[in-house]
């Protein structure tokens, strides 16, 4: 026995879990909200009002409710997978009849200190009951058509209503998700060839569609996916918002401008700069440099997601972990191809760095689940 499991295991067994902790992984998450931290401030001009310091507020609440869920064993989340799943597709339904409203979609319930995201929840509740159903599910069944159907309900259910707010980033991000989880569980490949050769077919509809009386998806929705496939052909209407993002990024240059220097932002000519273009005013602040630095943040979080699962013995908890990795690499792949111009804007936020409270809170609760996954993993 080493001094140091000598010294754990003198630990009052209540506290020795906190040993157990991935505590680099805390620090890789306290560093990229940080930097969150950091950008709010400057768009704000200088001023920790009105988004640096609520955000702060909400990463140490966020933080607590980590180590809360981290502490509890990883056989309790396994027993609450159905029940929070099914809570998250409630609070769905009750959005269509009591959301609040905001720039066009009804995807939120005003909680009066707080706007809560019912989307946000059922992204890492959906991972956490499709986890739960592999683990239960003989390995020798995976793929039998029958035990195929009932994940993809599982999936499709959400997104459905999340289509209707509407919501397209974070429905593509749900069927994503769900769809890499399924195929990492064990899923033959043959069924998502088929999906891939639907989706082809799919695409074709919805470009079919648009100005027909059956139009899929919204007006705004095709005008995103025009801006992307030709962005200056509306540079002051829709194509605005990509255009002033290229130009922040292209003029952060090597090293940037300097902190509070950028003059996109502070000019207010970059939009949604504390949201979903935050990206761009780090990189024309800290330039390639700043960009790329964040990004490395971002890869490491990954890799000890990848590094648990795969030194965890329990199929739930394996899942479990990957699904969170999965869920926050599409987070800030997707963010960050939008923002390039690589994929059309579709509102997913910068996780951790973009001004927000539901997207947060529900993502340390997330990586909550992976430490516990991790504390009380088989040794």
């Amino acid at each position: 026995m080493s001094y140091l499991e000598y010294n754990v295991k003198t630990v009052p067994a209540g506290w020795r879990k906190v040993f157990y902790l991935n505590w680099p992984l805390v620090v890789l998450l306290s560093a990229v909200a940080c930097v969150g931290f950091l950008m709010l401030y400057s768009v704000a001009g200088g001023s920790f009002e009105p988004w640096a310091e609520p955000q702060m507020k909400r990463f140490a609440l966020g933080l607590a409710l980590m180590f809360f869920v981290a502490m509890v064993p990883i056989w309790f989340w396994r027993s609450m997978a159905m029940v929070a799943y099914l809570f998250a597709f409630f609070l769905l339904i009750l959005v269509e009849f009591i959301g609040s409203v905001g720039m066009g979609a009804q995807r939120w319930i005003d909680l009066g200190f707080m706007r809560l995201q019912p989307s946000e929840l059922m992204k890492i509740t959906m991972i956490m009951f499709l986890a739960a159903y592999y683990d239960w599910l003989p390995l020798k069944k995976t793929s039998r058509p029958l035990w195929v159907v009932l994940p993809v309900l599982i999936i499709l259910a959400p997104t459905a209503l999340v289509m209707g707010q509407p919501d397209l980033g974070t429905a593509i991000l749900l069927v994503t998700a769900g769809g890499l989880l399924m195929f990492l569980a064990g899923v033959h490949w043959a069924y998502f060839a088929t999906v891939a050769a639907a989706g082809v077919g799919v695409i074709w509809t919805v470009f079919q569609s648009r100005g027909t009386d059956w139009q899929i998806l919204k007006g705004y929705q095709f005008r995103r996916i025009d801006t992307f496939l030709d962005p200056g052909s509306d540079p002051l209407g829709a194509g605005y918002h990509i255009t002033q993002a290229k130009i922040a990024m292209g003029s952060g240059g090597w090293t940037g401008r300097g902190f509070m220097q950028g003059t996109q932002s502070r000019l207010n000519f970059l939009p949604e700069k504390h949201t979903d273009f935050i990206f761009n005013t780090l990189a024309e602040e800290f330039g390639f440099i700043g960009g790329i630095s964040l990004l490395s943040l971002y890869v490491l979080v990954l890799l000890f997601c990848i590094f648990a699962a795969l030194q965890n013995r329990d199929r739930f908890s394996s899942l479990l972990i990957l699904g969170v990795g999965l869920t926050f690499f599409l987070f800030f792949a997707v963010n960050m191809s939008m923002v390039m111009g690589l994929a059309p804007v579709v509102g997913v936020p910068l996780p951790l760095v973009s001004y927000g409270g539901s997207a947060m809170l529900v993502l340390l609760v997330a990586f909550g689940l992976v430490q516990s996954a991790h504390i009380h993993r088989p040794r």
